[in-house]
């Protein structure tokens, strides 16, 4: 009952899609002919979950989608319309098997935070612990399946009526999508990383960052229920100020949480924009959603530290061999030719730089321009690089604004508090 149920579900889905596209379709023959990228990102913001997070995976994947529609994908917001806390309160029912005053003392109805996939109430349990409990929206699994597997039928169509495009493979790029949403959907798994993090940090006895505590106990696939932080964005410089800490040794403490995790985690935080990296209020740096991860190949990090430590003493021809080692390519890439355009985006960078701290927004839109030329360089040279390797360049580049606005008088490559290569 429960297949058929799933199957009338997915045929309405696909209907609702194709209303969707149908009504684009006639805007635009009505002359409502916004840019196509503009135009692509209000129709997905439209078809709701999955394509908000194809969006995403669009603004940032520059090694696979062009300049114009990465850029235009920045503006895919994940925030949606909260849903009415009765619906949540069913969902937490189902899943806990147990009446909800039983779990939870007390739960603001208002959502701290809504988006496609989840909302966030804030929460107390009778043991006196603030919490917060990440509800899965009802259907949300069934739709991205759904869109998934429509998606993944026709990039494998379109790949067979145009087989030049197969290079970039479509159908591998739709797979890897689902991949990440499906994982973002169980959250089972993001769990599963935040005590793996924990342990990390036990491991490598750092005191000076931690992570949320999953409380097991009342979560469940599509409940997560979590030790609630107390802080400020990294970015907010007076705060970290108040909290009689120096954002200078803040910072060097998030930046070695996150190389160090590298090398001696399963995983790496994928997503450190300011959101996701918390100062709180006793001085602890806490990383927080843990919902999208990256996992990088021995090989592939081998390459990454030769290319980190070419940039340190400033060897362009050792950074295109490593960019060749990290790259896919069908042809032979010439280093020299390579190191020359390097070293005159490197002179590039080196003049727009800021004097002074500036927005933690600008920062974003300049760590996402910096990637995309970055990677345009060794496309052109006829590379093609893996995702994982686009990811942890972001977070890279993240951190280097973090040190405009944080600590614009420390050199990353030569402060030796900080375990870059280590």
């Amino acid at each position: 009952m429960s297949s058929l149920s799933n199957g009338v579900k997915g045929v309405f889905r696909i209907g609702q899609t194709a209303t969707v596209l149908g009504r684009t379709g006639v805007n635009w023959l009505r002359g409502d002919r916004p840019p196509v990228p503009r135009l692509l990102r209000e129709t997905f913001e439209s078809l709701g979950a999955t394509y908000i997070k194809l969006g995403q995976f669009i603004a940032s994947s520059p090694t696979f989608f062009p300049k114009e529609y990465v850029e235009e994908f920045q503006n895919c917001l994940d925030r949606t319309p909260s849903l009415p806390f009765g619906v949540m309160k069913r969902i937490l029912r189902e899943e806990l098997g147990r009446p909800i005053d039983e779990v939870y003392a007390e739960i603001d109805p208002v959502p701290l935070a809504s988006a496609s996939i989840a909302q966030v109430h804030a929460a107390r349990l009778h043991t006196g612990e603030d919490v917060v409990i990440k509800i899965q929206k009802p259907g949300v699994e069934n739709i991205l399946l759904t869109d998934l597997n429509f998606l993944y039928l026709s990039s494998r169509i379109l790949e067979t009526l145009a087989p030049q495009i197969s290079w970039t493979s479509l159908s591998g790029i739709v797979e890897e999508i689902q991949r990440t949403m499906m994982e973002e959907c169980d959250f089972i798994k993001e769990a599963n990383n935040l005590k793996v993090f924990r342990q990390f940090l036990l491991d490598t006895h750092n005191e000076e960052a931690t992570v949320p505590l999953v409380y097991e106990n009342c979560s469940t696939r599509r409940v997560l229920t979590m030790e609630r932080f107390y802080g400020v964005p990294l970015t907010d410089l007076e705060s970290i100020r108040g909290y009689a800490r120096d954002p200078e040794r803040t910072l060097i403490t998030a930046m070695n949480t996150w190389f160090s995790s590298l090398t001696q985690c399963d995983f790496f935080h994928a997503d450190v924009h300011a959101g996701n990296l918390m100062v709180l209020r006793d001085g602890r740096v806490g990383f927080i959603d843990f919902g999208i991860v990256g996992r990088i190949k021995p090989d592939t990090w081998q390459a990454v530290s030769d290319f980190i430590s070419a940039v340190m003493v400033g060897n362009f021809e050792s950074m295109a061999e490593a960019m060749i080692g990290i790259g896919i390519t069908r042809e032979t890439v010439s280093v020299q030719n390579l190191a020359r355009d390097l070293r005159k985006l490197y002179q590039q960078m080196d003049g727009m730089l800021p004097d002074e701290a500036y927005g933690a927004e600008q920062a974003e839109d300049d760590v996402n321009n910096i990637l995309m030329d970055m990677v345009r360089v060794g496309e052109s040279h006829g590379l093609h690089f893996p995702r994982e390797f686009a990811l942890l360049l972001k977070q890279f580049l993240y951190f280097d604004r973090y040190v405009h606005i944080l600590a614009p008088e420390m050199d990353v490559f030569m402060d030796e508090r900080l375990s870059l290569l280590h």
